[in-house]
């Protein structure tokens, strides 16, 4: 009979857990903040902070700003909550409407169609919740280089798209803008 020799550390306390002060407090107007065609976006909680588990974004959608058309998420799920304005949601493979107005939350399991726009002429604020985060941070980066430019390329958004964990739900209407 084979048995392993178990190593025990001297000073390890299998009883005690270890409590490290690793708060922290994103202020208004704090995080990295950057805008794309009439949506401004803040990182508040970053993939960094929570170790991949939660991002905490800001996004401030100009009037008639389209935020995402109708998509999904296979490992993440997407929670809003609006914060001013009215911010229109669409669910389903359709793009059932909902109107969502201050204090509305909303919540998008994997899997889940959905979109969401401000069609108003007010500014909508919400706060952006991904649960686990998967580096979403890079997705916005992306995102904000791929709608800077002069055309944007289909293939190239779409890469991004699904690098980051976002599906279209119909590839021919996935660009963010008005038909």
């Amino acid at each position: 009979m084979n048995t392993k020799e178990i190593i025990i550390k001297k000073d390890e306390d299998f009883f005690n857990d270890t409590l490290e002060n690793k708060a922290v407090l994103v202020k208004p107007n704090e995080g990295e903040s950057f805008n794309i065609n009439g949506i401004q976006f803040t990182f508040k909680i970053t993939s960094e902070m929570s170790n991949d588990q939660l991002g905490v974004y800001e996004i401030v959608l100009a009037p008639k700003a389209i935020g995402a058309k109708l998509h999904y998420h296979r490992f993440m799920d997407e929670t809003f909550i609006v914060n001013k304005g009215t911010l229109t949601i669409l669910t389903g493979t359709k793009g059932e409407k909902h109107l969502a107005g201050p204090g509305t939350v909303a919540y998008a399991p994997r899997m889940t169609p959905h979109g969401f726009l401000n069609d108003t002429d007010e500014e909508v604020i919400l706060t952006l919740l991904f649960n686990p985060s998967q580096k979403r941070e890079n997705f916005f980066r992306g995102l904000n280089e791929t709608l800077s430019e002069e055309t944007i390329n289909p293939d190239k958004y779409l890469k991004l798209y699904n690098k980051y964990d976002s599906f279209p739900v119909d590839t021919s209407n996935m660009l963010p803008i008005r038909d």
